[in-house]
């Protein structure tokens, strides 16, 4: 089975069809969505998420939002920008988010002199571009990854870095996509991933359906597994990469970095170039996103599992330091500490 896409355009190109995450795998759900009020949401609740598929779905809900304004020239301009901040502003440690929402609104700009039906047009064809991009970015990283493992590995997943989360193949999950699609065999633990359960519910789900021996455990297992020797490397996607390689991802890699660390198994961050943000110097520069309690206490639940009045903290991210990442994997090759992002970058 293959993952569907995260989202694309509707046929009249004025849309985005997205399915829904937050009801896999018990249901697949596809909604159309044409306001920019819907997509913020569907955004910010994580109907759509992953680093890269937020990039991708920033470039068709830009083009479709751009299509239905009917406007070209200057005015065009102004709707795109401000279109890219109210987007960009729904999941601030995403740099995929706000780095294609602005490519789109540059394309805008670009397109002044047009009439608004060409304008649009070309806005939609850039939209293809970023997803066409993305695609062959992932098989690139997962090319690379697949040097680092052999037929027979078993690898540690964290939260959800596959298909769903991209435009293809996924980043983290890219190698383990590629060798199962050639007849490699893998054994993959999911983390359940708490609080909001993408091990468990997604990558899980695209690991099994892809033919891979699939076993989901408690987040808090990660020493036990390593203490035993089961495990041959850690795999996880990221969301923003600083200057000197420290990586932010979902909430608990860090502490899995440093136990992966204490057992001497390698722990791989798998990402695109883009994630890239040379403007954070080091991971204390990552913007990190808090989210409602009620994700913890009751979202997956029947009753709330947590007594009335208590509070909660629920950053979404944490950093990873890059002294316990043993290699940055992306479309440009497979990088060792200490890095240096910017000379990656210009490979």
């Amino acid at each position: 089975m293959t993952s569907p896409v995260s989202s694309r355009l509707s046929p009249d190109g004025g849309a985005v069809i997205i399915i829904d995450q937050t009801l896999l795998p018990g249901e697949e759900k596809y909604l159309t969505l044409e306001t920019a009020g819907e997509m913020y949401e569907a955004i910010y609740t994580l109907r759509v998420r992953g680093a890269p598929a937020l990039g991708v779905f920033a470039g068709y809900a830009m083009a479709a939002l751009c299509k239905k304004s009917g406007l070209s020239g200057k005015a065009l301009t102004d709707f795109a920008a401000k279109t890219a901040e109210y987007l960009s502003s729904s999941r601030p440690t995403a740099v995929n988010l706000s780095r294609m929402a602005y490519r789109m609104a540059e394309k805008a700009k670009s397109l002044e002199a047009l009439p608004a039906a060409r304008a649009a047009e070309a806005l939609r064809l850039e939209a293809e571009a970023i997803f066409t991009e993305d695609a062959e970015t992932c098989r690139a990283i997962g090319e690379n990854g697949l040097t680092l493992i052999k037929d027979g590995f078993t690898v540690m997943t964290y939260c959800n870095a596959g298909p769903l989360a991209t435009s293809k193949y996924g980043t983290a999950l890219s190698p383990l996509m590629l060798g199962l699609e050639r007849g490699m065999h893998f054994r993959a633990y999911c983390f359940e991933t708490r609080p909001l359960l993408q091990g468990a519910r997604l990558t899980a789900w695209e690991l099994y359906n892809a033919g891979a021996e699939v076993n989901v455990v408690c987040d808090n297992m990660a020493a036990s597994l390593m203490s035993e020797g089961l495990i041959d490397a850690v795999f996880v996607g990221c969301d923003r990469v600083a200057k000197n390689g420290d990586a932010a991802n979902k909430i608990g890699t860090h502490g899995l970095a440093i136990i992966a660390k204490r057992f001497g198994v390698p722990f791989y961050v798998f990402c695109p170039s883009t994630t890239v943000d040379l403007k954070c110097k080091t991971g204390r520069d990552i913007v990190i996103e808090n989210r409602p309690g009620e994700e913890i206490g009751s979202l997956y639940f029947e009753k709330p599992v947590t007594p009335r009045g208590v509070g909660f903290y629920n950053p979404s991210f944490d950093v990873t330091p890059a002294e316990l990442i043993s290699a940055i994997v992306t479309e440009k090759g497979v990088f060792r500490y200490p890095y240096d992002m910017e000379r990656i970058l210009d490979k």
